[in-house]
């Protein structure tokens, strides 16, 4: 087992975005969006949780490089009376790109609202009949192309 060798790779700018979703009651939803989940704002504290965990990639995924993140941007959004989205955007210059990054902030955004509305999801039993994670994926992946650069054996367009 190794970490895959990027050593010879340019850096590049690279962009990842990751979205999910959680499904939730609707008198949940009702709350959050009146303020009154006990813990807090849900979707503030997600916003938070997922920049944080997108910074700590490399320490929870094994094999996974440690890259100096340039930018995470967070979005949550209500959808309908029972789900919320979340949307993660991470960029780097790096030789690899920051895909488990954005994925990995998108899970952590999700379990943090989970977390946060969970006393309000439970059943009689304890237990979340309604609450799930859905649909975690990458949705956009950029990298920066490499400039071309002309071969001396090329003529130059200068005009004499």
């Amino acid at each position: 087992m190794a970490m895959v060798d990027i050593s010879n790779k340019p850096k590049r700018t690279r962009e990842a975005t990751a979205t999910g979703t959680i499904k939730l009651k609707t008198k949940t939803i009702q709350l959050i969006r009146e303020g009154k989940i006990a813990k807090g704002d849900p979707l503030y504290t997600a916003k938070i949780a997922a920049i944080m965990a997108a910074k700590k990639t490399s320490s929870i995924i094994p094999l996974c490089h440690q890259l100096p993140i340039t930018m995470v941007e967070i979005e949550t959004v209500m959808l309908g009376e029972s789900t919320v989205k979340i949307t993660a955007t991470v960029k780097t210059k790096a030789q690899t790109g920051v895909e488990m990054e954005a994925l990995t902030a998108t899970a952590t955004g999700l379990l943090t609202i989970w977390d946060m509305v969970k006393q309000y999801e439970k059943d009689a039993e304890g237990q979340y009949p309604m609450t799930a994670i859905e649909n975690i994926r990458v949705v956009k992946k950029v990298k920066e192309r490499p400039v071309r650069r002309c071969s001396s054996n090329e003529p130059n367009n200068k005009e004499t």
